[in-house]
């Protein structure tokens, strides 16, 4: 049996548009230099406007996705209205401090839409900055070549989608982990949604 905490996700990508927020990330999961599977999703709805998005250890991701979306669950019957995205990105920082001498190996990315569209980027050491695009994993250098190029912050979804797949696409043709396709997520006022492998290929064809 193969540990999930050995297997590795690679690059994630996170954009913040006038209308909304864009998450990406290819689909490769390796272990050591293998390529151990072609379908991984590294990027999960936590409630109806929030999402997270994680590159490192793939059991630690999904452990921690698991107790986002119970304490967003809770939060909603307390409160009576969904968490904000900075909320969530503070009590996903708060787990990851606290676990700091047994961490969650990975480097997350918190993305959302309250009153407006945000985007935290949170360190396994719980660090956390509120950013306009970031990226993480082992090809977020070649996808900050893209995003610091040609990022703007007028930009709509349509536009910051595009900018997404690129960047992912520049760390596959580049980084040896990074690879098998794109997950692209939108989340807006009206919600989660997710790109077909079909819309990708579209705006693969294009650049």
């Amino acid at each position: 049996m193969l540990a999930l905490d050995k297997i590795k996700g690679t690059t994630t990508v996170g954009i913040v548009c006038k209308d909304g927020v864009v998450l990406a990330a290819d689909r490769r999961a390796s272990l050591g230099n293998m390529v151990l599977s072609k379908e991984v999703s590294k990027i999960f709805q936590i409630d109806d406007h929030l999402a997270l998005a994680g590159a490192g250890s793939v059991g630690d991701i999904l452990s921690l996705v698991r107790l986002l979306r119970a304490e967003a669950k809770l939060y909603r019957a307390r409160v009576g209205r969904e968490m904000s995205t900075k909320a969530l990105a503070t009590l996903t920082s708060n787990i990851l401090s606290g676990r700091r001498y047994f961490p969650y190996f990975g480097w997350f990315l918190v993305g959302g839409y309250d009153e407006k569209p945000g985007l935290y980027s949170i360190d396994m050491a719980g660090g956390i900055t509120e950013d306009k695009y970031v990226s993480a994993g082992s090809g977020m250098e070649f996808a900050y070549s893209v995003l610091d190029n040609e990022y703007d912050e007028k930009m709509n979804v349509k536009k910051g989608v595009k900018l997404a797949v690129k960047a992912i696409n520049t760390a596959i043709k580049r980084d040896v982990f990074t690879g098998d396709g794109i997950m692209v997520v939108v989340i807006t006022k009206d919600g989660y949604s997710e790109l077909s492998k079909e819309e990708v290929e579209k705006i693969l064809k294009k650049l």
